[in-house]
């Protein structure tokens, strides 16, 4: 990650520096838990459902936090801002709008984002240094807390999107624009919150109306095997790619026979697929990162029912890193 001065923190953030000796001091890590403190770190202070984690931020600073970053005046050194979730958002994007080279691959699906998150990470280490979340760091916490370990060196980002409703992957469209799109299925596990398998196409396909336009180099990748999926091509203006075993699939699984075991023989029948058309839009090559997103949170449209919404995804945790509760 690359190391900020408080002084930048505060002006990535929109805060204000308190009680701080010496603005040029540096933020080596971000946390949320004040149990796992490093020398160096920057301690987000997130307020929960039933835990205000301000009431940790003295213990974060003796085990070696640089500052705090909390939504009011404490007798500790701090960077004063409205919201920490939403500063926290911010100062992520500040930095990967910093790195203009770095592509952005989001993926999101009711089911397979962290498997499918952990093959991307692999396949594109290929190119080059590649951030990816620990786990299902899918959140409006998890996703900038991963986002801030970028550097520049990184060349990709991935970050894995969930949400519990509508707008939560627009926001986090806001904080890591991406530049490669991938959704993955509709399930119906979670229709009792979302109210209907449409609404969670409504909600997950909010990716690719992230996504910047084919010739700034937009690529939306769509599972073909899925309609309601499939049916999300007419939401974006990147180039689309489809996969699956549908014959209209640009690209094909052919073969899908499990692997051999057998040492001798590792390569029999092991899947393959096979190219069946063009992209239906020529896509750019991978450059500087835009995206037609405002930034706008959702708790800026309904703070309240927002909240309650945070609740659910483990707000009560929240003062630690659990960030893989949404779906």
């Amino acid at each position: 990650m690359t190391a900020l001065a408080l002084a930048d923190v505060a002006v990535g953030t929109g805060g204000r520096l308190h009680h701080v000796v010496d603005p040029s001091a540096r933020v080596t890590s971000y946390g949320t838990d004040s149990r796992t403190v490093v020398p160096g770190e920057l301690f987000v202070a997130v307020v929960g459902e039933n835990h205000d984690a301000h009431t940790f931020a003295a213990q974060a600073v003796r085990a070696g936090a640089v500052a705090v970053l909390a939504d009011r005046e404490l007798d500790v050194p701090c960077v004063v801002v409205d919201d920490t979730v939403l500063a926290l958002g911010r100062l992520a994007r500040w930095v990967v709008d910093a790195l203009p080279d770095l592509v952005v691959v989001g993926v999101t699906g009711s089911s397979g984002k962290t498997s499918t998150k952990d093959l991307l990470a692999a396949v594109l280490a290929e190119l080059g240094p590649v951030v990816a979340p620990q786990g299902s760091f899918n959140t409006e916490v998890g996703v900038p807390l991963t986002a801030l370990t970028v550097d520049t060196n990184t060349r990709v980002l991935v970050t894995e999107m969930g949400a519990r409703g509508i707008g939560h992957i627009a926001y986090l469209c806001g904080i890591t624009p991406p530049r490669v799109g991938v959704i993955l299925n509709v399930g119906s596990a979670h229709v009792a919150e979302f109210g209907s398998r449409e609404n969670i196409a409504r909600a997950k396909g909010e990716l690719v109306e992230g996504l910047p336009d084919a010739d700034a180099g937009g690529v939306a990748v769509l599972n073909a095997d899925d309609p309601l999926v499939a049916e999300m091509s007419a939401r974006t203006r990147a180039s689309v790619v489809t996969y699956g075993r549908a014959e209209s699939s640009d690209v094909r699984a052919v073969d899908e026979a499990m692997p051999s075991v057998s040492a001798t023989t590792v390569a029999r029948g092991s899947p393959s697929c096979r190219r069946t058309a063009a992209p239906r839009s020529r896509s750019g090559s991978w450059g500087r990162t835009t995206c037609p997103t405002r930034w706008q949170s959702p708790r800026q449209l309904s703070r309240s029912t927002y909240r309650s919404t945070r609740s659910r995804a483990g707000c009560r945790r929240l003062h630690r890193p659990v960030a893989g509760a949404w779906r």
